[in-house]
């Protein structure tokens, strides 16, 4: 990944699911805006079990469908990605919990937030429901409510880091 202006990491546990489908709507969102040179995207997740591994099948029906194809295989968030991100964001309360404790210091700790903060609509704390155990509605779902932040969130870069 070459150094945009600003640089964003998605995170969840596997980076199958919920990290990639943010990653996978921000691109869109920031394609659509002209703001591809100015944003880097990524995603990983906090556990190491799925390295390597592609997107979950049923991710990429759903963002195939949407136009939002999910590109990649996973991979582990490691205490050095905290030099290369400005915004590190946590699907969930679990991951973020976690990566608190991988973060170096407060400086890193400060670049942490829950993805669903910047959307305004969604209540104080809320996660992005896993929906690895479940039916395609949930993968449905997942795209939806990461659409919504990641819109906040974009909004949120353009005000605070003045871009276009």
């Amino acid at each position: 990944m070459s150094r945009a202006r600003i640089a964003v990491s998605f995170v969840c546990m596997g980076n199958i699911c919920r990290s990639p489908t943010a990653e996978a709507v921000m691109r869109h969102l920031v394609r659509q805006a002209g703001l591809d040179g100015a944003i880097a995207i990524d995603s990983a997740g906090t556990g190491s079990w799925h390295v390597g591994e592609a997107r979950d099948q049923r991710s990429q029906v759903v963002g195939a469908r949407r136009g939002m194809p999910l590109a990649g295989e996973a991979r582990q968030f490691r205490r050095s990605d905290f030099a290369r991100f400005d915004y590190v964001l946590a699907l969930d309360r679990d991951n973020l919990a976690d990566l608190v404790r991988l973060a170096p210091d407060a400086q890193a700790r400060a670049k942490l937030h829950l993805l669903r903060e910047f959307d305004p609509a969604s209540p104080p704390n809320s996660d992005v429901p896993d929906p690895y155990y479940g039916g395609v509605n949930g993968f449905e779902q997942v795209f939806d409510i990461c659409e919504a932040a990641c819109r906040g969130l974009l909004d949120h870069l353009r005000k605070t880091h003045r871009l276009g």
